[in-house]
C-alpha cells in the first residue's frame, strides 16, 4: 500500500512537471493508478482530477494574452468545450468497463502520435493561417463542431487534446503561438473542469489517491517545473514519447 502510494505521488510529481513544460503528464498519471489496481475507469477520472488544478493554475498565468480574444467568439468556444466535456464524461461514465478496458492502448496510441507529431502539426498549421481571426458564419460553425468534437473526446479521455485545439484555433486564423497557447489552456480548463464535477458528483474519484497526486502535480508543477526548464525541451519531449510508445506496447501485449 505504501509502494502503490509511493508511486502514484512519484507519477504525479513527474506529470506536473511535464505539464508546465511541454504537455504529456497524463502520460504517468493514468497509467500509474491503472498499475496500483484501480479500474480504468476511475483511474482515467482520478487522474483527470489530479492534473486539473495545474491546468487551471496554467490558464491563469495567460490572463494578458486571453485578454486580446473577442469575446463574442471566445465565449462561443468556452461554452462549446463546457458541453463536449459533460459530453465526454458522460459517455466515459456509461461506457462498459471491458470495453473501455480495450480501449485504453488504442487512446493511448493516438495520444502517443499526436504529442510525438504536434511540432511538426503546428509549424503547418501556422504556415497555411491567414493571421487573421475569419469570423465568418460558416467558420465559426466549422471550428465549433470540431471543438465540440474535441471537447468531447477530452472529457472521455483526453490525450493530446492541446495539438487538436491548436488545429481548430488555426482554422480560425490565429497565428500567434502564445495566444494560441492561452486560449488553448483555458478551454481545455474548462473542457476538464466540467468533466471533473461529474465524475466527482457520480463518485467516480478514488479520493484517497487523488489527494496524493494533487499534492504531487502541485508540487511538480510549482517545483519540479523550474528544474526542468535548465533542460532542453527537446529531451524533455523525447521522454514523454518513449514513455507513451512504451506504455501503449505494454498495454497492448498485457492489456490494462
Amino acid at each position: 500500500m505504501v509502494l502503490s502510494y509511493l508511486l502514484l505521488f512519484v507519477a504525479a510529481i513527474i506529470g506536473g512537471t511535464i505539464n508546465s513544460v511541454a504537455g504529456g503528464g497524463s502520460f504517468f498519471t493514468f497509467p500509474a493508478l491503472i498499475f496500483t489496481g484501480v479500474p480504468a475507469i476511475i483511474a482515467n477520472a482520478t487522474s483527470t482530477v489530479a492534473i486539473w488544478p495545474g491546468s487551471v493554475a496554467s490558464a491563469g498565468a495567460y490572463r494578458r494574452e486571453v485578454m486580446k480574444q473577442p469575446r463574442a467568439i471566445f465565449l462561443i468556444l468556452i461554452s462549446i468545450s463546457l458541453i463536449g466535456g459533460a459530453l465526454g464524461a458522460v459517455l466515459l461514465l456509461h461506457t462498459p468497463q471491458a470495453f473501455f478496458v480495450a480501449l485504453v492502448p488504442y487512446l493511448l496510441l493516438l495520444a502517443t502520435l499526436l504529442f510525438t507529431f504536434s511540432p511538426t502539426i503546428t509549424a503547418r498549421l501556422r504556415k497555411h493561417s491567414s493571421g487573421s481571426i475569419r469570423r465568418s458564419v460558416g467558420n465559426i460553425i466549422g471550428v465549433s463542431i470540431a471543438q465540440l468534437i474535441i471537447a468531447t473526446y477530452g472529457g472521455y479521455f483526453g490525450g493530446g487534446i492541446g495539438i487538436l485545439m491548436l488545429g481548430t484555433l488555426a482554422m480560425m486564423g490565429m497565428e500567434n503561438i502564445h495566444e494560441m497557447n492561452a486560449v488553448k489552456t483555458v478551454l481545455a480548463s474548462c473542457i476538464n473542469g466540467v468533466a471533473v464535477v461529474i465524475f466527482i458528483v457520480d463518485r467516480a474519484v478514488t479520493w484517497p489517491q487523488a489527494i496524493v497526486m494533487i499534492i504531487g502535480a502541485t508540487i511538480g508543477g510549482y517545483g519540479g517545473a523550474a528544474l526542468a526548464r535548465k533542460i532542453e525541451q527537446k529531451w524533455i519531449r523525447l521522454f514523454v514519447i518513449i514513455v507513451g510508445f512504451a506504455l501503449t506496447l505494454y498495454f497492448f501485449i498485457h492489456g490494462a
